[in-house]
């Protein structure tokens, strides 16, 4: 069969390669083709497009045959073709390269990383980004990222198979299959990568001297497997939680700033739900009245915060999930939100939800920092100042320290104090930090 002359005048471009004989580099330009367009790779013809010709084509196609089979994965076969052909008094050999539908395909002794990966730019086979192989890992396997193959395969377990030991769960490598964290063929997945040392989500602290983020007291970074960094994490929100001592008669009774539980489950919620995606840090601030734990990705599609606060449970990470539950880590699904809210049914403050299109936050009050709920009717009595301050926040939206200041006719230091007061008993909540910090009605 001869070849159409009119492809191979058009010359080497996206979708059309030509090599003078058989290398080894050839099966980088089937890689590229298979994980863009496609392509067709021919062997025995010059780079301006004239007849060179194989001296044993068969042997050639032998050649080509093998390397697809052996060097690239996953398995390529079903969408290359190989076949020679004439042109002119020379046999050239003629590779056809569909489109995969496993893409991105990869040398198998590379794995999936830029130097194993390639894709078609103009007439070249160029290494493919960090970016460009999650894409093609999100488009084919979807959008959960915990099933997708890791971009890195040289992973180490240390930190994951001393928590899975003390809870008396296996961690062989048929266990991280059953788990998740690898396929049947033992490619790990993004699951795996997040329980692995080498996990490239970290977890940031940061604690604050006052309400606002100007004036830092202590910050730390915690990196490595998710399980050191909800360890490391909950150690550092210990030390913070201080307890406060209060002598009743003859009854010394002792109160943390913030309920055990709701640290907890504030923390863990941070850690399983969020959305891995994204490669931003999770975040926990520390104030003089308040924790605020945020992490990447907006509520579920077709979940509201009326829905968590009932208890609803739609995980993002399924899996990881599963692997919290079994390591007795959470005790059911459903129940974090609810318990944290019933930390704090006796105080008037209560914990805060928070959602964007790119974000959940869950701020916890400090219950040192804040008054009980009155019992029945009563009513925590405001300052003159403070019922001021009231009815100037009854006339428009939300207030600043700033318009305090002025309709007061006060200092600044006493308008911080004015509004601390409030936020103590539960008159006004805090919205923001720094800044851009305000307050609006509870």
């Amino acid at each position: 069969m001869a070849l159409d002359l009119k492809r191979i005048e058009g010359g080497e471009n996206l979708n059309t390669e030509f090599k003078r004989e058989y290398t080894e580099d050839i099966k980088k330009t089937i890689i590229a083709f298979a994980n863009t367009s496609g392509g067709m790779l021919y062997i025995g013809i010059n780079d301006d497009g004239t007849a060179a010709g194989v001296d044993s084509p068969d042997n050639t196609m032998l050649q080509v045959t093998n390397v697809v089979r052996s060097a690239i994965k996953p398995d390529l076969a079903m969408f290359v073709d190989c076949r020679a052909e004439k042109l002119g008094n020379a046999t050239v050999i003629a590779v056809t390269v569909q489109k995969g539908t496993a893409c991105p395909y990869y040398l198998a002794g590379k794995g999936i990383r830029p130097e194993g990966v390639y894709m078609r730019l103009g007439a070249s086979s160029v290494q493919a980004s960090e970016a460009a192989i999650f894409n093609m890992v999100k488009e084919t396997g979807g959008e959960r990222f915990e099933a997708m193959p890791s971009l890195n395969q040289d992973l180490t377990f240390d930190a994951a198979e001393r928590f899975f030991e003390r809870a008396g769960i296996p961690f062989a490598t048929n266990h991280r299959k059953t788990l998740h964290m690898q396929t049947t063929d033992g490619m790990y997945t993004n699951l795996g990568l997040l329980f692995s040392d080498q996990a490239v989500h970290s977890l940031k602290l940061a604690v604050f001297d006052g309400p606002g983020k100007e004036i830092f007291k202590d910050r730390r970074e915690f990196s490595g497997s998710i399980l050191s960094q909800m360890e490391d994490a909950h150690a550092f929100l210990e030390m913070h939680n201080h307890t406060y001592a209060k002598v009743e008669k003859l009854y010394r009774k002792d109160r943390r700033d913030y309920p055990e539980d709701a640290l907890r489950e504030a923390l863990l919620n941070a850690l399983v739900h969020r959305d891995y995606a994204f490669p931003s840090c999770t975040l926990i601030s520390i104030f003089d009245d308040r924790i605020e734990f945020v992490s990447a990705g907006s509520l579920p599609k077709g979940v509201f915060l009326d829905d968590i606060m009932l208890g609803l449970s739609m995980p993002r990470n399924t899996n990881l999930a599963e692997i919290f539950y079994r390591l007795r880590l959470v005790e059911a699904y459903g129940t974090g939100i609810p318990r944290i809210m019933r930390s704090y049914a006796e105080y008037a403050r209560k914990p805060e939800l928070q959602a964007s299109s790119n974000a959940f936050k869950i701020t916890l009050p400090n219950r040192n920092a804040i008054l009980p709920a009155p019992a029945g009717n009563e009513t925590i009595p405001l300052t003159e100042n403070e019922e001021k301050a009231i009815a100037l926040l009854e006339s428009r939206d939300r207030i600043v320290r700033g318009d305090v200041e002025a309709a007061l006719n006060i200092s600044q230091a006493m308008a911080v104090r004015v509004l601390r007061g409030l936020v103590e008993k539960g008159a006004v909540r805090v919205v923001g930090g720094g800044t851009k910090t305000r307050y609006e009605k509870p």
